[in-house]
């Protein structure tokens, strides 16, 4: 980075910020030392395993009714978040030219929205 601003830039900032609202760490926390990055720390258990990384604090509702929801409820949610987390991660790619287009995430993170709503919105 380190450059004028550019949309790029913008997009690359976007997916960190995202990346930092649902996993709850930030760039510069004591987890990523030795070459180890936010993107790559959310890259790494997609798909599978993404509710391993996600800011329990969010999964609150979910962890104390576990037991009350259905297990539709719970795979549309993990799908949900694994495109958000996607999403993230494609923003902020070292390379300006991997990242996503901004209409792009737009669209994205509306269909993620409306499949976990059921509607749209």
């Amino acid at each position: 980075m380190g450059s004028e601003a550019c949309m790029a830039g913008d997009v690359y900032s976007f997916g960190i910020l995202l990346l930092e609202m649902f996993i709850g760490m930030r760039p510069t926390d004591v987890t990523f030392k030795e070459g180890l990055t936010l993107h790559e720390y959310a890259k790494m258990p997609l798909p599978e395993k993404v509710m391993e990384i996600i800011d329990p604090s969010l999964l609150m509702d979910v962890i104390e009714n576990n037991s009350k929801i259905r297990e539709g409820r719970r795979a549309k949610l993990e799908e949900c978040l694994n495109a958000i987390i996607r999403t993230g991660v494609l923003c902020s790619m070292e390379s300006p030219f991997e990242r996503m287009d901004m209409r792009d995430i737009v669209s994205k993170l509306c269909h993620t929205r409306e499949s976990f709503l059921g509607r749209r919105v």
